[in-house]
């Protein structure tokens, strides 16, 4: 098993630049299922996610190929097999998305039920409810959802609740299908909006993508598309929070700073010094950290997937936040791990109250998910001491070679590998 240590208390300093949007380039691999064109996709982040799914493609019968400057080009002409195994789709839930696109081109699918990260119940029953008001029988049998429709219709669409991958199953879904579909209380994450951006491209017809109301139109065929990935934001504002946390001076390039402005706003709350051009951003931390609380929600609310990474940098903070979670029911399990360094935490149902100005000191800690994994990071570059951070395969799921971009920063930060 790998480890990753990191001796705390430097300030980081120098110029990051951000990988592509894993969130982004996932539902867009999914949208290769829809044509039997040729796709290019640029600015492909190496994460453990995005080779599972592309083996995923692969089982199905797509032809992939991966080239040195992050481009994978995928060509689904001779795509025979309609199920994804249970194998490939326990380790990551974005595996489901390959039900909106099979159903939509060879209408039917089989698609275990989905894994990922242990932060939550994460239901697909939204997902189910719109294929099946697009005309989908459904039915789960032996741990399997299998769907079949001979052709979907538009449909009106609802969610009780704005979910991403809800949004973007049923976006791939609907635009092969006859009719108008209008999926209403969608999710806005600029990631949803990467994705109409590609299968508009593709010659879908798309309105609406980034408010909480879209509506499509189905066309009978689509062609293939060439597609820049949009950088990913939660990396941006990790390297951001980074900066805050060190007293550092961090210039983030290739980052989009629109699609952080929640982020923005709370550090700069928080005494940060932040400067923002198109696309690179400025940060500089100070030695007074202002307590700021904190409700996660979904975009352009405060991010979930920021939530465990700033409640890092209130430890610091010159007095007591509140942090309530509202999206995930289990994002808190990285508290436990922090207070292993002597960060003052406690929690009561979906609240934390942090009292900060404490001293994070080194210890050894336990990554439980993706984003607690680059929390525990973050508190390991503030503390005094040595941590090591054990469960780092969490951390390849979502952040490319960060120990490498943390260290030319001039952190001391190593993989090591504890057989």
């Amino acid at each position: 098993m790998q480890q990753i240590v990191i001796q705390g208390g430097k300030s980081l300093k120098g110029k990051v630049r951000i990988s592509g949007s894993k969130n982004a380039a996932l539902p867009i691999l999914a949208a290769t299922i829809l044509t039997d064109k040729k796709n290019i996709i640029r600015n492909v982040p190496k994460l453990r996610d995005i080779d599972t799914f592309c083996r995923l493609l692969t089982s199905l019968g797509t032809k992939i190929k991966k080239e040195t400057n992050k481009k994978v080009s995928a060509d689904c002409s001779n795509i025979s097999n309609l199920e994804a195994p249970y194998d490939l789709v326990k380790t990551m839930r974005a595996s489901f998305l390959v039900m909106g696109p099979l159903l939509a081109r060879f209408g039917e699918a089989k698609v275990s039920l989905p894994g990922g990260c242990a932060i939550g119940a994460r239901p697909i029953n939204l997902h189910l409810k719109g294929f099946q008001s697009m005309g989908a029988k459904i039915k789960i049998k032996d741990g399997y959802v299998l769907a079949k429709a001979k052709h979907l219709k538009g449909a009106k669409i609802y969610f009780d609740q704005p979910t991403v991958t809800g949004t973007e199953n049923l976006m791939l879904a609907a635009v092969l299908a006859k009719g108008t579909s209008l999926i209403e209380n969608a999710a806005k994450e600029p990631e949803v909006v990467d994705l109409a951006k590609v299968l508009i491209k593709m010659g879908a017809n798309i309105k609406g993508a980034g408010t909480d109301t879209i509506k499509i139109v189905g066309v009978a065929h689509l062609k293939g598309f060439d597609h820049n990935i949009i950088p990913d934001r939660i990396e941006t504002g990790t390297f951001m929070i980074a900066a805050a946390l060190t007293n550092g001076e961090i210039k983030i390039l290739n980052c989009i700073p629109g699609n952080v402005k929640a982020l923005i706003v709370k550090l700069q709350s928080a005494g940060v010094e932040i400067t923002t051009k198109d696309n690179s951003l400025f940060v500089k931390g100070k030695h007074s950290i202002k307590p700021v609380n904190l409700v996660t929600s979904p975009y352009p609310g405060f991010p979930t997937d920021m939530q465990a990474q700033f409640m890092v940098l209130m430890t610091m903070a010159k007095g007591t936040s509140i942090i309530s979670e509202t999206i995930f029911e289990n994002r808190f399990m990285h508290i436990a791990e922090l207070k292993r360094m002597g960060a003052d935490i406690s929690i009561e149902g979906h609240t934390a109250m942090v009292k900060g100005a404490k001293k994070l000191s080194g210890a050894p800690v336990m990554a439980t998910d993706l984003r607690a994994s680059a929390c525990l990071i973050l508190a390991g570059l503030a503390a005094k001491g040595k941590t090591t951070i054990s469960r780092v395969y969490h951390l390849d799921r979502g952040y490319e070679k960060i120990e490498e971009k943390f260290s030319a920063l001039g952190a001391s930060i190593k993989r090591i590998s504890n057989h």
